[in-house]
């Protein structure tokens, strides 16, 4: 059934059903269509029935009679959702439909929702430069807006926060009631909304949905141009005559979010038509919005496949990485069991026991290769405790003892016994110290090394000093500047590259820093720099005693 809604005008919220066969007269002497509009002819226009269509002609009425805001001066086919004038009254020519509902947006089926298209503005990189009117104001916020958009492209590369942003410009600038932003992955999916919005959030979730014509937003993504539409989505409540403000009779504006050949998107905004109706110059004025939106997601789509393909290069580096260690333990291993193997079978326990011995250095050079993954690639907060360092540093140099004995290296340690305690991470402080013992025994030779073990406390500058030296060959300037990257190492097969990188990150935690000073053939000093802040110690309360 066609109808016909008065949405503005002394008789405003009546509503009026065309018959299917009968010519109506738009007057005030009309039976069939009695307006109360003064400023309206007696015999104004007339409607004329065609096929299940109407076709509307102005009697030379005093005042005119306009549709879409043009003068009818013929008679003119009327489309679903044009807005016809006459006087005061403005009346929305449209269809009883019924409307489903589809996860916060409704998209209306073909021929559920008329709607009647007033203007079109193409979507293109020109749109990003708008044409200035000759209102000032407009100008200024014209302006403001696309100045808005720029800024808000380079602060966020995160698609959705980017999105509920564009929205709150949009919200700001533009008299909406209702708003939402559909997206899709690629050209054969499904636009799926990502952000809805209402000026007034709706008190019921049936209300919270929002109603748009599945044409008009084929043909936005299709022509990649934006549509300023008005709708007509009727109710059986209009028969009671209530005015139809609450209803959904409304001015949209939907455009494209595009850039360059690739289509987003759209964004849609509309406003009842009793508070706001849209012009084009906001029409082309939320296109150019859709396109800076299309620049901006283009943009965290590059960043994002960028992201994916650093993070795809490093993974491989890791397990090639990773895959070359494991591989040099093994053959390491696998040798050790030979021997051992030989040994049984001569029953010669010598060679067993010089067979286990290769094994079992292996088998530490593995355990410490998965501890340093696990330390490197875990992200936490130290455990702070306050820490007698000297006490730490003794238990540190017994693991060690038996390696640097094995090497006839010596190993000389100096640390305070008055020292206070400090809060660290004992277990952190471990392996750093570990590590950096190891490195200094794989760096100096046989018999002739030497590597000194210093701890020291800093009273006026709040800092622990734990200090490595070794008298081995020294660090030149291109090792240097690798020295902490992760599985870089100049040992060959006998390093994974690890153990500074390990290092250099449990004292990031902590918020230290790692020194190196080292020239080549006078040895290497590397100083761990833990400060001390007051705020970092445990406090009392934070101890607690056993249970009662």
């Amino acid at each position: 059934m066609l109808i016909l809604t008065v949405l503005q005008g002394p008789d405003k919220g009546r509503q009026f059903k065309l018959p299917d066969n009968e010519p109506q007269l738009i007057g005030r002497s009309s039976e069939a269509l009695p307006l109360t509009d003064q400023t309206i002819s007696r015999r104004h226009a007339e409607l004329t029935p065609d096929s299940g269509r109407w076709i509307i002609n102005d009697l030379e009425s005093s005042n005119g009679t306009y549709v879409n805001g043009q003068k009818v001066q013929k008679r003119r086919l009327l489309q679903p959702g044009d807005q016809i004038r006459t006087g005061l009254t403005l009346m929305l020519y449209g269809q009883e439909v019924p409307a489903t509902r589809h996860e916060g947006v409704r998209v209306a089926r073909p021929g559920e929702m008329d709607v009647a298209v007033s203007a079109t503005v193409v979507s293109s990189d020109d749109s990003m430069i708008m044409a200035v009117p000759d209102a000032r104001a407009a100008a200024a916020v014209q302006l403001r807006v696309i100045y808005d958009i720029t800024n808000l492209i380079g602060s966020t590369l995160e698609q959705q926060d980017l999105l509920e942003r564009v929205m709150d410009l949009i919200f700001d600038y533009f008299n909406a009631d209702r708003g939402f932003i559909l997206l899709q992955d690629s050209p054969n999916d499904r636009p799926a909304p990502v952000v809805l919005r209402h000026r007034v959030q709706p008190k019921r979730k049936v209300d919270g949905q929002i109603t748009v014509s599945r044409t008009i937003v084929q043909h936005v993504m299709h022509k990649a141009e934006g549509v300023l539409s008005s709708n007509a989505m009727t109710d059986q409540r209009f028969a009671s005559g209530d005015s139809v403000q609450a209803y959904a009779i409304r001015s949209a504006m939907c455009v494209p979010i595009k850039f360059k050949d690739r289509l987003f998107g759209v964004i849609h905004i509309d406003s009842q038509v009793a508070n706001f109706t849209y012009t084009e110059d906001q029409l082309r004025l939320l296109t150019a919005i859709g396109v800076q939106t299309g620049l901006a997601l283009s943009n965290a789509s590059l960043y994002a496949e960028r992201l994916q393909r650093e993070r795809l290069a490093a993974v491989g580096q890791t397990v090639a990485s990773l895959s070359h260690s494991i591989k040099n333990i093994l053959q390491g291993m696998r040798g050790g069991a030979d021997v051992v193997e030989l040994g049984l079978k001569k029953e010669n326990m010598k060679l067993v026991r010089s067979g286990w011995g290769i094994v079992s250095r292996n088998l530490d050079r593995i355990y410490d290769l998965t501890m340093n993954m696990l330390a490197y690639s875990k992200q936490r907060k130290p455990e702070l405790e306050m820490t007698n360092l000297p006490v730490l540093l003794d238990e540190i140099i017994t693991l060690v003892q038996q390696l640097y004995d094995t090497k006839e290296v010596a190993l000389i340690v100096d640390t305070d016994p008055d020292m206070p305690p400090v809060p660290v991470d004992a277990s952190g402080v471990h392996q750093a110290v570990l590590n950096l013992l190891h490195n200094a025994l794989d760096a100096v030779e046989a018999k002739t090394g030497a590597v000194s073990l210093r701890c020291e406390f800093d009273p006026e500058g709040q800092r622990a000093r734990i200090h490595v030296n070794d008298n081995g060959p020294g660090i030149d300037a291109v090792n240097r500047q690798r020295l902490f990257q992760p599985f870089y190492s100049t040992k060959g097969q006998r390093g994974t590259g690890l153990g500074l990188a390990v290092t250099k990150k449990i004292l990031q935690e902590h918020g230290g820093t790692i020194d190196v000073e080292s020239t080549p053939g006078t040895g290497t000093t590397i100083t761990l720099n833990f400060s001390i802040s007051p705020t970092a110690a445990p406090q009392s309360a934070d101890t607690h005693g056993p249970p009662a």
